[in-house]
């Protein structure tokens, strides 16, 4: 079966939260960095161990925060914001500039995806990111058919 959504372009500011959301769920493990600096605080009581572990945490969310608005202003990141319809079978995804322009997607470039309530994303790398909302595919069917499909790659579960 082929699916032919509707032109869809990315946003900036989904695309920034989308990928900060994602690696804060990858790395969620460095949370327990943060209370680790907290813990001499029971046996060395200072506000200091609180302070270095906030301000720890505050610069980790920046460095992600800087590296994903960077993709948003670098030149090589300007193909993610354009508008593009997709081709979706079981074998590929094709993302088409125009009628005659597109670049294909084998499943198996795709590291992993995640089922939103009314989206589905699919990740390519840390920074580039395939989002594809509900309102975009014509029927309730395509939206089935493409969640099937990410099941039966493994993709989501």
């Amino acid at each position: 079966m082929l699916i032919r959504t509707k032109n869809y372009r990315l946003e900036k500011n989904v695309y920034r939260s989308m990928a900060l959301k994602s690696v804060l769920r990858q790395q969620w493990w460095v949370a327990l960095i943060v209370v680790g600096l907290c813990l001499p605080a029971i046996w060395l009581p200072s506000i200091w161990w609180f302070v270095g572990a906030l301000l720890g945490a505050g610069l980790y969310l920046l460095f992600w925060w800087v590296q994903f608005y960077g993709v948003t202003q670098l030149e090589q990141g300007k193909m993610l914001f354009e508008r593009y319809s997709y081709e979706i079978t079981s074998q590929q995804i094709v993302m088409k500039v125009s009628a005659r322009e597109g670049m294909p997607i084998k499943w198996d470039q795709i590291k992993r995806a995640r089922a939103g309530k009314d989206f589905y994303v699919l990740f390519l790398s840390k920074a580039q990111l395939i989002h594809l909302p509900f309102r975009i595919f014509n029927t309730d069917n395509e939206r089935k058919f493409v969640g099937n499909i990410l099941k039966a790659k493994g993709l989501i579960k």
